[in-house]
């Protein structure tokens, strides 16, 4: 780092210090876990550092068929996990048995060694599966995920042995918290803490329970969609959308096509709707199993055009379980000191609500306004106005609100166009705090669309993180 960056950073400016948020991660009761899986999280040596867990391994063992879906990264650089993974959905027509990832090295832009090195991970961990009873293609059964360095290839021998270690005498698979704690953290890279989490829901009288864990803090804007080769690209519908990467397994058992459309209207809602720098990953993946070992051999399963009731419910019950998993991505945000949600209502759509939070959500100039706590509402106007709509904006209909967590009253800045007298200590007071909401309000009425985004402010922090300061 040059002398005149480190008296900057050293003399010139005060930096406040970034939370700690180690309180994000709570031990979950093993009860609270679905049925029918098998979890691990290994060292295999990708990181250097001795006994950091980098290999994690989740393994469906219920006697019915699973179903996976995914949604993966749009970027034109799709790393080779990625363009595995798609093979492997499309040829078994939406089923899959378990999931592979690796932390330390993205595989991305590997070429043909990259290529081999994935289907290695993916045959290796298929010898873990036991014998399929029904249901499953014969084939590869197996997913894959790889997060870290791009441009680099995998120790591939390293993995495969690590692999091989669950099936001869060393094997640590299970499916209590610590096996499930121990797979979250093999996805980890610049985070600060596992992301895990766990939920029980109720169809037809019946407990069905979800639980997920996702990794991601720095490159972090996701537009990802359903698999862009094979059967279930054919249902996907309108637009679709560090690295991040994130599973999602439940017990319910859902129909391969049905698990994708609730996957691809829940990332759009979620994990397509975070940001923390604005940057897509070439290895961004989102994957759902669904192994329906909670149901009897009885229960069909769920499908939105058998039973939409049941579909709807168990569509709603992920989109909001996947919005918990995309938050902490965003709570844990290289550098970030502000978790803020951003709210626009009024809007003539939903896509255009969706644009108006993503722009607002991405402009330096508002994230770096947050992090000095100033309520510059002129920055989220013109972040506002410079999306363009599916229908005219009126600004004399738009207003700006600052609303707090703490349940205190709400700070308008902008009322129909008409600028506010601010209280700039009260402004100051919403702006100190860890959350808080940004609503822009286009003035549509209360029938029309609203879109949010969870976003994190920039910081001094987060520029030491991804800088290359050589002292």
């Amino acid at each position: 780092m040059s002398r005149i960056l480190k008296r900057f950073f050293s003399s010139t400016v005060t930096i406040k210090p970034t939370p700690s948020k180690t309180h994000h991660h709570q031990p979950i009761p093993s009860s609270n876990f679905p049925s029918g899986y098998l979890l691990t999280g290994i060292h295999a040596g990708v990181k250097k550092k001795p006994g950091l867990l980098d290999v994690g391994l989740i393994l469906s063992t219920s006697s019915r068929p699973t179903s996976a879906a995914a949604c993966f990264t749009k970027n034109a650089f799709k790393a080779a996990p990625v363009l595995v993974s798609e093979q492997v959905i499309a040829s078994n027509a939406g089923r899959a048995r378990a999931l592979v990832v690796n932390s330390g090295c993205a595989n991305a832009v590997t070429g043909k060694q990259g290529m081999e090195d994935a289907w290695a991970m993916v045959k290796e961990t298929d010898k873990l599966l036991p014998p399929s009873s029904s249901g499953t293609p014969d084939g590869h059964e197996t997913l894959v995920m790889s997060t870290g360095v791009i441009g680099q290839t995998l120790p591939i021998s390293k993995i495969l042995s690590a692999i091989r270690s669950q099936r001869e005498g060393q094997a640590s698979l299970g499916n209590d918290f610590a096996a499930w704690e121990r797979a979250a953290k093999a996805f980890m890279t610049t985070d600060t803490f596992p992301k895990l989490r766990s939920r029980s829901f109720t169809i037809h009288g019946r407990e069905y329970k979800l639980a997920g864990m996702d990794k991601g803090a720095g490159m972090i804007h996701p537009d990802m969609g359903p698999p862009s080769i094979g059967p279930m690209a054919a249902g996907a519908k309108g637009p679709l959308h560090a690295t991040l990467l994130g599973c999602i397994m439940t017990d319910a058992a859902v129909s391969p096509a049905s698990l994708q459309r609730a996957l691809t209207y829940a990332v759009e809602r979620s994990f397509n709707s975070i940001s923390v720098d604005g940057d897509m990953s070439t290895n961004d993946t989102i994957i759902v199993l669904a192994n329906g070992a909670a149901a009897d051999a009885a229960t069909p399963e769920i499908d939105d055009a058998k039973d939409k009731e049941a579909y709807e419910i168990f569509k709603k019950e992920l989109t909001e379980f996947a919005i918990d998993l995309a938050k902490l991505v965003v709570r844990d945000g290289e550098g970030a000191t502000k978790f803020v949600t951003v709210t626009v209502k009024g809007a003539p759509t939903y896509q255009d609500a969706h644009l108006i939070a993503s722009r607002v959500s991405t402009s330096a100039l508002v994230k770096t306004a947050l992090y000095g706590e100033d309520a510059n509402w002129g920055r989220i106007l013109a972040a506002t106005g410079s999306i363009p709509l599916s229908a005219p904006l009126h600004p004399d209909k738009v207003s700006v609100t600052f609303v707090p967590s703490d349940g205190t009253a709400s700070l308008p800045v902008l009322v129909n166009g008409e600028p506010e007298k601010v209280d700039e200590v009260r402004a100051k007071e919403i702006l100190s705090l860890e959350d808080f909401e940004v609503v822009v309000d286009l003035g549509g009425g209360d029938k029309a669309e609203v879109a949010r985004y969870y976003t994190c402010d920039f910081s001094y922090e987060y520029v030491r993180i991804n800088g290359d300061y050589r002292s």
